[in-house]
């Protein structure tokens, strides 16, 4: 095996010239990128940064993100990423529990300023808050790069070590900070590429946040494993992005199922010349048939996978393969990576029947190593014997395909009858004035629990009503999955990396 850093070299010696990074002002070819990352590097091993310490990155998608990562890694420090939706106490918080030596961040995202955010937080252990884009967009990192440096120690990261610690979204509680080491992080990201087929003649539209393994993981360190260019989507903007792809030449782009609804309305759509975009991944445990179809035809994209992962698997647990039909991408996200293992199982920890829902367990190379200073949780998360419990419900077919069915903690027991909210979700979204759905449980003296739904409609309420919308549920579903509740939303809270999180709901 061997490290994230490793990949970085390997392509600067095989394919100096070729580009790494295009981002604004940064034309970085690979050689470039090395470079950079060794005088990064020595500027951090002369602030004392050493193999083992935590740093920090809190940052929108930038070239100056990526050098920081292999700056650090290069050092043998683990990196800490952090939400760029976080608030200070709760960028705090992360950077506490996570012994953070040293914090990368901006002066301007959003119309955030980082450090100020900080201000009179408790960090004992942070030392230096660096600034990496000024409050005007502009890079401060050349002022970076010309501190003091110290003389860089031979390398001596081995693939065993921990490579960084993302913290859990959060959707369903406190985030934890799960620990995946270099050699798990680019045999997942290998395989992932290979079966996506990428190669080093792509050009990469980052849409994911660097902070998710989406956009980390399945992206800018996707890209160093084949040699292919980087480009860092900061904000995603419809008429920025169709422009960027016909520009750029982009040709390959991930993005959560709305990403693709969103350009797919864009009334400027057929005048951008997107024809170069050949591969797309996407993930949710509910994509209409439809869309993946309009990805082929409207969008012009050759190859669409749809995938299944989460932070504790090294960001993936399946995927989807080249050829398969729009329903099979749809509805399900594909088959186990290779030389992992996957068992479906009841509350007991036994397995299923064939065919049955049962919570996804997962065995293998892409199994996180803990999390991050939490025993206890890390022994209720992975069995004795290796078996990471996901949390999901899902099915698996006779091809070994997965389809996800919900989270085990969103089920809602309404009168002794299971009810899976994707499931309620799924039917609301084939209704032709809902937009966005999210069903959650609320208690109900005489069932104990139903289903209440929060609904996004572009007429808000004006054509349609709680009392019609329940009636065309009951056409639609079983009584006992009906929302007996229906909330109208301008939109749903969702995290930066797509997901919605219910217990703001």
């Amino acid at each position: 095996m061997t490290t994230i850093l490793q990949c970085l070299f390997d392509q600067a010696a095989a394919r100096p010239a070729a580009l790494a990074i295009s981002d604004g002002d940064w034309q970085l070819s690979y050689q470039d990128l090395a470079n950079k990352v060794e005088i990064a590097a020595s500027v951090m091993a002369h602030i004392g940064l050493s193999q083992g310490d935590k740093f920090g990155v809190w940052a929108p998608n930038c070239a100056e993100w990526i050098i920081c990562a292999l700056a650090g890694q290069r050092l043998g420090a683990v990196m800490v990423t952090l939400n760029t939706r976080y608030k200070g106490a709760e960028a705090a918080d992360i950077l506490r529990r996570s012994h953070c030596r040293i914090l990368f961040t901006v002066k301007n995202f959003l119309g955030h300023d980082y450090p100020a955010m900080l201000s009179g937080q408790d960090l004992p252990e942070l030392e230096q808050i660096i600034v990496i884009r000024n409050a005007d967009g502009q890079s401060a990192f050349e002022d970076f790069l010309a501190r003091p440096k110290a003389v860089l120690p031979p390398i001596a990261v081995k693939d065993t070590d921990i490579s960084d610690i993302i913290f859990t979204s959060g959707t369903t509680g406190a985030p934890k900070g799960a620990m995946t080491t270099h050699a798990q992080n680019v045999q997942v990201f290998e395989s992932f590429t290979d079966a996506i087929g990428m190669h080093e003649n792509d050009r990469y539209l980052i849409v994911n946040p660097f902070f998710h393994s989406f956009g980390y993981k399945a992206g800018w360190l996707s890209c160093l494993i084949k040699g292919a260019a980087i480009f860092p989507l900061a904000v995603f903007e419809p008429k920025d992005v169709l422009t960027r792809i016909e520009r750029d030449k982009i040709t390959v782009m991930p993005g959560a199922p709305t990403i693709f609804q969103t350009l797919l309305s864009h009334p400027d759509l057929s005048a951008h010349d997107i024809s170069s975009l050949r591969v797309a991944t996407t993930g949710a445990t509910t994509i209409p048939v439809d869309l993946i179809a309009r990805m082929h035809e409207d969008l012009g994209i050759d190859d669409v996978f749809s995938a299944y992962g989460l932070t504790e698997s090294t960001g993936v647990v399946s995927l989807c393969q080249k050829g398969d039909d729009f329903d099979t991408i749809a509805t399900t996200c594909g088959r186990p990576l290779p030389g992992t293992e996957l068992r479906l199982v009841d509350d007991a920890g036994i397995d299923v029947a064939a065919g049955q829902a049962g919570e996804i367990w997962v065995r293998g190379f892409n199994v996180m190593q803990g999390y991050l200073d939490d025993a206890a949780a890390t022994a209720e998360t992975i069995t004795s014997d290796g078996w990471l419990k996901t949390g999901d419900i899902g099915q698996q077919d006779e091809r070994g395909y997965i389809k996800i069915t919900d989270r085990k903690k969103d089920m809602v027991i309404v009168g002794g009858f299971n009810v899976y909210p994707a499931e309620v979700e799924k039917a609301l979204l084939q209704h032709p004035d809902i937009s966005d759905a999210a069903v959650i449980a609320m208690a109900d003296a005489r069932l104990g629990e139903v289903t209440c739904a929060h609904i996004v409609t572009p007429k808000q309420g004006e054509a349609l009503t709680p009392d019609a919308l329940i009636m065309w549920c009951r056409d639609k579903m079983a009584n006992y999955k009906v929302p007996r509740n229906i909330t109208f939303h301008d939109s749903l809270p969702r995290n930066a990396s797509g997901k919605v999180m219910k217990y703001k709901l």
